[in-house]
């Protein structure tokens, strides 16, 4: 039987209740996929407990984007590269609450991308497909519940340049957001998070813009097992060293699935609404959580 997340037992992790960093860091560098920052987040990612025993969570993601458009300089949608990218995404996370201020919940978590793109269209054979691990990511985040059927919290990851050389973006980054959750009803339910992303010197010279992203979930639990979700997301990258400034803005619908007290399957589709100088997102989501 399920156990709200905000009426577990101390020491209980619920699946529910440890969404969040299913979530944290998931959206990669802006620069290297067409997908929004974070845009990997669903339903109650960041739903969070506090006043727990420790426990550990394992998150697999995985998405296929389809980059048959993108949006040109005047925002106008025009035919895109045609270039598949398969994108999977590994983490590990532990949660606690430090013992001198139970009010609080803590974790810290290590991401670690699967990159493949094909492009069949590519002039040179070597092109039309590469592989590999991408840049890892590692990071922190920290909440406390305002209400009972409330949380507000601060999470920053740096992701590492050390991926293979023919997917790393070869630049470090910092990804740093603030993240609420506020639970309106017993069933409705809008998690969200907004922050930015500040990058390095690439090894070409470049330095890319800063991003600011804020992605946005709407959840409606209809049974135990389903819950329908809509989605919103929006990045916008600033210009710099002669690279113009570009933006997007995704919708999406999807479909959680609570399977089990410690384990879920979310799926989701995205397609983007408009943008400028950016890849148009068109690409189907999976998230498979576990906790234990």
């Amino acid at each position: 039987m399920h156990t709200h997340p905000l009426r577990a037992p101390r020491g209980t992790p619920r699946l529910l209740a440890t969404l969040l960093v299913a979530g944290l860091a998931g959206g990669l560098a802006p620069a290297a996929f067409a997908q929004t920052t974070f845009d990997v987040i669903g339903p109650h990612e960041y739903e969070l407990p506090v006043d727990f025993k420790p426990f550990n969570v394992f998150v697999q993601y995985a998405y296929v984007q389809n980059n048959k458009d993108t949006f040109n300089a005047a925002g106008d949608k025009v035919k895109g590269n045609g270039s598949q990218t398969i994108v999977g995404m590994s983490k590990y996370v532990r949660f606690w609450t430090p013992e001198s201020n139970p009010r609080i919940g803590l974790a810290y978590e290590v991401i670690v991308p699967e990159i493949g793109v094909r492009n069949h269209s590519a002039t040179n054979a070597a092109d039309r497909h590469s592989s590999g691990i991408g840049d890892p990511l590692t990071g922190f985040a920290i909440w406390m519940k305002p209400t009972p059927s409330s949380t507000f919290g601060f999470q920053s990851f740096l992701q590492v340049p050390v991926g293979d050389s023919r997917v790393s973006d070869t630049n470090w980054k910092n990804l740093s957001s603030f993240l609420w959750d506020v639970r309106l009803t017993d069933k409705l339910g809008w998690t969200a998070d907004a922050g930015m992303v500040f990058q390095s010197e690439k090894t070409d010279g470049t330095r890319p813009g800063n991003t600011f992203h804020t992605n946005h979930r709407l959840g409606y639990r209809v049974t135990g097992l389903l819950e329908p979700f809509v989605a919103l997301d929006y990045e916008s990258t600033s210009g710099r060293n002669g690279n113009p400034s570009a933006r997007a803005l995704d919708g999406g619908v999807g479909m959680m699935f609570h399977t089990f007290d410690n384990q879920s399957i979310t799926l989701r589709y995205s397609s983007s609404i408009e943008g400028k100088n950016h890849v148009a997102n068109n690409s189907l989501n999976l998230k498979y959580a576990y906790v234990w």
